[in-house]
């Protein structure tokens, strides 16, 4: 028998009881299957399945006590006449525009400054993360309402220098500012995030820079933020994702009401308002979508942005 014909021979008999390795390969398969099968449950039971039951209920009549009423467009028109809903969005909007941008400038500020190799980098790291841990927590947005209170830390180092602070919190003037202000202290994560992008730069670029002549102005607009700015962009993204949803700060410091004056009803306070105290499920479902659509609106218009901006460098 000729070479040829043993291997057509071969490949005729692997054609019919298949190629090498397919049994390993299979029970691979299985094992595989087996480790997933608790985060496909989990993915099932507890995200796409009840988003599928808030889609639905987004077109029904639903007060949590008796079954849901189809109601059709009702819940979505009813958006268009709610003034506490565009009350809410202005509020949130406001937040997001303000609170994101000065998050990120101060957690790259803190990064350039921790960049430059001072010693116990590790411990300042450490402190300076620290907020982003505590920041959403329950016990933080009760010690907010303190500080920020008539009698608070703010206004006790007020009267230091004589003036009467007003309670921060229950101005309609200041309330917002004081969420923006525990926001934005809550830079660790970014900054950490900032830190890492600023250790991938190769230091060559800054010493032939230096070596033209280049300002450590220049340096930082030319080198420095161009080659970071994939990191700015996945900071960004996370960021506004991220305040559309904040909820605690605004629920514990206004005590739910999302005052004074709703001035600090956050969208996701007014959906559990709508959900959990008037027990309109239905038209909160319909918030949540409107929620997720917002959300997705504004991160697909960041990504479409990012093609203007950010430098992918290989």
């Amino acid at each position: 028998m000729s070479a040829l014909d043993e291997f057509r021979s071969i490949s005729r008999s692997r054609r019919r009881t298949g190629p090498a390795g397919t049994d390993e390969e299979t029970r691979d398969n299985k094992v595989a299957a087996i480790f997933l099968a608790p985060w496909l449950l989990g993915l099932l039971a507890i995200t796409i399945g009840p988003m599928i039951t808030s889609l639905y209920l987004a077109f029904t009549d639903y007060n949590l006590l008796q079954d849901p009423k189809f109601t059709g467009l009702e819940n979505i028109r009813r958006m268009f006449t709610d003034d506490r809903l565009a009350e809410s969005l202005q509020v949130t909007f406001t937040y997001v525009i303000v609170s994101v941008p000065l998050q990120l400038v101060v957690a790259l500020g803190l990064a350039l400054l921790l960049d430059r190799g001072i010693r116990g980098l590790s411990l300042y790291r450490s402190i300076l993360y620290l907020p982003s841990l505590l920041g959403a927590s329950v016990a933080i947005a009760v010690l907010w309402r303190l500080v920020f209170g008539a009698d608070g830390l703010v206004n006790s180092f007020l009267d230091i220098f004589g003036v009467d602070g007003p309670s921060w919190v229950s101005d309609p003037d200041t309330a917002l500012g004081t969420l923006i202000i525990l926001h934005v202290w809550t830079f660790g994560a970014p900054m950490v995030i900032f830190l890492a992008g600023l250790r991938q730069i190769p230091r060559e670029l800054y010493e032939a820079a230096a070596t033209d002549g280049a300002s450590r102005r220049r340096q930082l607009l030319s080198i420095t933020l161009p080659l970071l700015s994939p990191i700015i962009f996945f900071n960004l993204v996370l960021g506004l994702i991220g305040s559309f949803q904040s909820f605690t700060q605004a629920f514990i410091v206004s005590n739910g009401t999302g005052g004074p004056s709703d001035s600090t009803l956050f969208f996701s306070l007014y959906l559990y308002q709508e959900g959990f105290t008037s027990f309109r499920m239905g038209y909160a479902s319909a918030l949540a979508w409107l929620l997720l659509i917002i959300i997705g609106a504004f991160t697909a218009l960041n990504f479409w942005a990012s093609k203007y901006w950010v430098f992918y460098h290989d």
